[in-house]
């Protein structure tokens, strides 16, 4: 997904925003939500303690969801990511970003790799793909490029 920043100005440098799509994100809950009265009405023990563990499992992963939003949100000055461990944010002269494929199942999959200093973030490489970002990455990567120079 990606937006502006509303400033309404339409020649001013606009931020923009990538996050998982909301339909994912309303997706997890309305299962979250769903499987409480199954858990509830479950009839023997054994079928409430897995009813149960799917209940948490779709708990977390919308937990998660909600608070990775927005997972990448660009500038003029740099962009912030969005992680479990919190906002991380880094200048355009500090990263460096491209787009890579990767074969899974069978398919060629991009991936956006963005490299920041190791210092900053263990491992120095942050890895979005479409789901992270909503939008094709090559898409994404083509915007970065605008907002950098």
């Amino acid at each position: 997904m990606s937006c502006d920043d509303g400033s309404g100005d339409p020649g001013a440098a606009q931020s923009r925003v990538w996050s998982t799509p909301v339909g994912s994100l309303v997706l997890c809950w309305v299962v979250a939500a769903g499987l409480v009265p199954v858990v509830w009405l479950a009839s023997n023990s054994l079928d409430r303690v897995f009813l149960g563990a799917a209940l948490a499992v779709a708990v977390v992963a919308a937990g998660c969801l909600t608070y990775l939003r927005p997972r990448l949100r660009a500038d003029p000055g740099g962009i912030t990511v969005r992680t479990l461990g919190g906002r991380h944010r880094w200048p355009w002269d500090r990263l460096s970003h491209r787009v890579t494929t990767s074969s899974r199942f069978g398919r060629t999959v991009p991936i956006l790799e963005i490299e920041v200093p190791e210092a900053d973030l263990t491992g120095g490489l942050l890895l979005l793909g479409r789901f992270d970002l909503g939008a094709e990455p090559a898409e994404v990567a083509e915007e970065l490029e605008a907002l950098r120079r």
